[in-house]
């Protein structure tokens, strides 16, 4: 029997975009499974709201890690309806400094950890008739020097949203690719900064919450699935020349 609620799980919800978007579906009803890789930060994060949340504690590189929360969230609250597949980390080097051991670590927690969460989640979503969404970014399409693993990572997200979308219908899967996101200090933001977006500012945490709430909600956007959304003030579409 489904629960009168409906249960997400968010990876990366201590900080930025991961912990906009749960606080985000917890203002909508949601009850939320919540992972990140420390403990002592989920709990300054969601302490006080246990009732309606389930801290998950782990590496979401590893398998054991993605098969524990989705095991966690739905022993919790009794069923899955979404996954917001948000952790991410940036190793910024040049190609000859970056290791073996940092390009697949990027890849493993970036790209890899959506296929793990993804086959994790397969039987509980079919269930329910939920939906899945991942965090990409602009930098699949485009680049700032010495950023190859975490592009490419981004770039793989892409891709694998709209395998996943064929493989796993009708489960929904979509990402959405923000642009410059500002995660904290946004008041120290200066004007250029804001200037040079055609939407006039820098992106918030919660631009993005609010479409993976959006995408999340079968009643909806019951008919979107196997499509990135760009959420980037209009910066990828802007031509810039040396003038």
């Amino acid at each position: 029997m489904k629960a009168a609620q409906k249960v997400a799980l968010v990876t990366g919800a201590a900080h930025g975009i991961g912990r906009a978007t749960a606080r985000q579906l917890l203002d909508e009803g949601w009850l939320v499974g919540v992972l990140d890789l420390a403990a002592a930060d989920l709990e300054r994060a969601f302490g006080k709201l246990t009732r309606r949340v389930c801290l998950i504690a782990g590496d979401i590189g590893e398998e054991a890690t993605a098969r524990r929360a989705v095991t966690a969230t739905i022993e919790r609250f009794g069923q899955l309806d979404g996954v917001v597949s948000n952790a991410g980390i940036m190793i910024r080097k040049p190609v000859r400094q970056l290791t073996l051991a940092e390009w697949r670590r990027v890849l493993d927690v970036n790209l890899t950890a959506a296929f793990l969460l993804a086959k994790a989640a397969e039987r509980p979503l079919r269930q329910t008739g939920g939906a899945f969404v991942s965090i990409a970014s602009t930098r699949a399409a485009m680049s700032e020097p010495d950023t190859e693993a975490y592009s490419a990572s981004k770039g793989g997200l892409v891709a694998l949203t709209h395998a996943l979308a064929i493989s796993l219908a009708p489960v929904r899967v979509n990402c959405i690719s923000p642009g410059w996101i500002a995660t904290r200090d946004y008041n120290k933001l200066r004007r250029k900064d804001h200037a040079q977006h055609p939407a006039g500012r820098v992106g918030r945490p919660e631009d993005i919450a609010e479409l993976a709430a959006w995408l999340l909600d079968g009643e909806r956007s019951g008919f979107v699935t196997g499509a990135n959304f760009t959420v980037d003030g209009g910066m990828t579409r802007k031509m810039i020349y040396v003038e």
